[in-house]
């Protein structure tokens, strides 16, 4: 839900940014859940209906006679040119790896271009990208410099529909503390990248602010030779100049007149729209979205179960035949079994060792194990 649901009423500007006394009401679709997931894919879609469809030539790269030599000759198959007595005749043809042939799968005009985009969705896309623009964290979060207006959303009175000069609608802009916005336009054109240059769009920039009307009284002609300002009838509401490249949080200045249209265009959830048959604004998967409100309210703390503050540690299961001491856990005895283990195994080395010091005729080691077993015998 958006931030500015907190303020009901919204100020309306003149046009030279003092308050023009009156107040307008927040239209609900600005209180619509703001969904960048549906407005990236419908944006999308809606996109590719502005296409041209292209293909090259279908004579291209079969403008030749040529025939494959066939096996036997140690050379590949491909098509080559026929003839002689120049460098082109037994070349490769045709194929998308020859020079001169024509590429691989080539592009035809009757490709599915163009896109059908469901009415709902599209509506409910708008009306996301609509809610998006009344709140300044996204608005800021797309690159708008919105740090010295008075308001957002900006409300200005019907008298800018009037503007019919450049120069009334530069003055409005600066002194609505708009003009930042324009500035970082003139600041960020420059040359794109690639093979546009060539094509008549040699320039590319960022986008500035979006003024929204109701009634064209030469408005259109006073914004139109400023860069980046684009103008839109509230009637007609797109998608791609609400939320350009498919991001919410486009600044719109709206004049009165249009921002009073909105609840009867997109409805208010207790009245459907006037505009739209049988539309209404989408419902919020949440209506209350303070999570950690919700976790400590009493409605939900009731049906909780009491937490559970008994700590299970995980064990450590061991193999007892490789550690020690699980095996002496399940059989004390192990210690001392495994002792004469030991003693057993080494009094068999020492025995074998003198038997081979006997045969040899070499005199025996000194038994490392004599002195204790003496003191034993004792």
């Amino acid at each position: 839900m958006s931030l500015a649901a907190a303020r009901p009423l919204i100020t309306v500007y003149d046009d030279k940014n003092a308050s023009a006394g009156t107040t307008v009401c927040l239209p609900a679709v600005f209180r619509a859940p703001v969904r960048p997931d549906i407005v990236s894919r419908i944006h999308n879609e809606i996109a590719k209906n502005k296409r041209q469809p292209y293909c090259v030539n279908v004579d291209a790269g079969h403008q030749t006679s040529a025939e494959s030599w066939g096996t036997g000759r140690a050379v590949a198959r491909i098509p080559r040119v026929r003839g002689g007595g120049t460098h082109r005749s037994g070349q490769g043809a045709f194929g998308n790896m020859c020079r001169g042939g024509r590429m691989f799968a080539p592009t035809k005009t009757w490709r599915r271009w163009h896109r059908k985009v469901n009415t709902a969705q599209k509506r409910y896309a708008i009306c996301s990208a609509i809610a998006a623009t009344g709140v300044p964290a996204l608005v800021m979060a797309k690159g708008h410099q919105i740090q010295g207006i008075s308001e957002v959303p900006l409300v200005v009175a019907d008298k800018v529909q009037a503007f019919s000069k450049t120069k009334e609608a530069v003055v409005f802009l600066r002194r609505n503390k708009a003009w930042a916005d324009v500035a970082k336009v003139y600041s960020t054109r420059r040359m794109r990248a690639g093979k546009g240059k060539l094509r008549n769009r040699r320039h590319v920039q960022k986008l500035g602010p979006l003024i929204i009307y109701d009634q064209d009284q030469g408005l259109t002609k006073a914004f139109r030779n400023i860069p980046g300002v684009d103008t839109i009838q509230v009637d007609n509401l797109n998608l791609l100049k609400l939320a350009p490249g498919g991001h919410v949080g486009r600044f719109c200045i709206w004049t009165e007149g249009a921002f009073k249209k909105l609840d009867g265009l997109y409805g208010t959830w207790r009245k459907a729209s006037s505009a739209k048959p049988g539309w209404n604004l989408p419902q919020p998967k949440m209506a209350n979205t303070d999570l950690s409100a919700l976790l400590k309210s009493e409605a939900i703390r009731k049906v909780l179960r009491a937490p559970n503050r008994k700590v299970k540690h995980a064990v450590v299961k061991t193999n007892p035949l490789k550690n020690i001491r699980r095996m002496l856990q399940l059989n004390p005895y192990a210690a001392v079994q495994k002792k004469n283990a030991e003693l057993i195994s080494a009094k068999n080395i020492r025995a074998k060792v003198a038997k081979i010091a006997k045969a040899s005729g070499k005199p025996a080691s000194v038994d490392p194990m004599a002195k204790r077993n003496a003191k034993v015998k004792k």
